[in-house]
């Protein structure tokens, strides 16, 4: 996989810095000019490796790449990390520069929510369960900053990871409500070599707790062998997954749902994406594996 992160704090600390970096909305539309194909990379920064392989496909299939790095306050609740959420710019400028990417968007709050900016976008059924359930307002916060975010890059494609399936899925529905000129692509979670679907809150995990998290994936994977086995009832699919999973911490949801409406499956899943949510010390996890579909199929939705 990609190793970039030791030559990347390597560069950060020497301050070699090539790639464009832009702050304001202005900067961000004479930078774009006129470049036809341009991919982004939507982030709240601090990167790992499956941000990075995000970036690397854009820059594989565009003109020039951008990625934006911007905690949005608006997805945060009351009661979530949005102060802690660990933050680190010289370091993730480096990463994004060490995988080739032409420019960073690193806004201000202001820029993205000037004063007296009340319009929100919110979206409908797909994102009235799972996350949308347990997280009020949520994807209210996602779907708004990343339209302002499609409206001031204007891409020709976006990059989102399988990871936050249904924050792809939210997405992908909005661009095609909105009929909005940009094409979600959607891209392979990334794991370490145990298994754990890399987050910027792993940063949160202790040594101990980051060894009870691996029960998520082991979980997942049950779920999957047993559908690789030729398992197809929803029920034993969620027990096969929310049986391990139950040793990583405090399980908020195990999930077998359809993977265009996330609607839960009763009986037979023809084709499921198993999902689910948990606590694991301070920070709360998610994770899934998507059966029966291609992210190619899935993009196509």
């Amino acid at each position: 996989m990609l190793d970039l992160a030791a030559a990347a704090s390597r560069s950060a600390r020497a301050g070699v810095r090539s790639i464009e970096v832009l702050r304001t909305v202005r900067e961000l539309r004479e930078w774009r000019g006129e470049t036809g194909d341009l991919g982004l990379v939507p982030t709240m920064g601090a990167l790992h490796d499956g941000h990075l392989s995000l970036v690397e496909r854009a820059v594989r299939e565009s003109e020039r790449a951008i990625a934006s790095i911007f905690v949005n306050p608006t997805q945060f609740g009351p009661a979530e990390d949005y102060r802690a959420y660990p933050r680190d710019e010289a370091n993730d400028l480096a990463l994004l520069e060490r995988a080739g990417c032409a420019a960073a968007y690193l806004p201000s709050v202001e820029q993205i929510y000037p004063a007296g900016d009340d319009t929100r976008i919110v979206p409908g059924d797909i994102a009235a369960r799972l996350e949308g359930a347990a997280r009020p307002g949520h994807f209210t916060g996602v779907c708004t900053v990343v339209a302002k975010l499609f409206e001031m890059v204007r891409p020709t494609r976006a990059y989102f990871g399988q990871k936050d399936f249904q924050q792809l899925r939210v997405v992908q529905t909005m661009v095609r409500h909105l009929a909005m000129d940009v094409r979600v692509v959607p891209c392979p979670t990334v794991r370490a070599d145990d298994g754990l679907a890399l987050s910027s809150r792993n940063a949160y995990l202790s040594e101990t707790e980051r060894a009870s998290a691996l029960a998520l994936s082991r979980g997942l994977f049950a779920a999957r062998e047993a559908w690789q086995r030729g398992e197809r009832d929803a029920a034993v699919l969620r027990g096969a997954a929310g049986g391990a999973a139950s040793a990583a911490g405090r399980p908020e949801y195990v999930s077998v749902a359809d993977p265009a409406t996330l609607r839960e499956i009763a009986g037979r899943a023809d084709r499921a994406v198993v999902s689910l949510a948990c606590r694991v010390g301070r920070a709360r996890l998610i994770d899934n594996v998507l059966l029966g579909m291609t992210l190619d199929e899935l993009a196509a939705l």
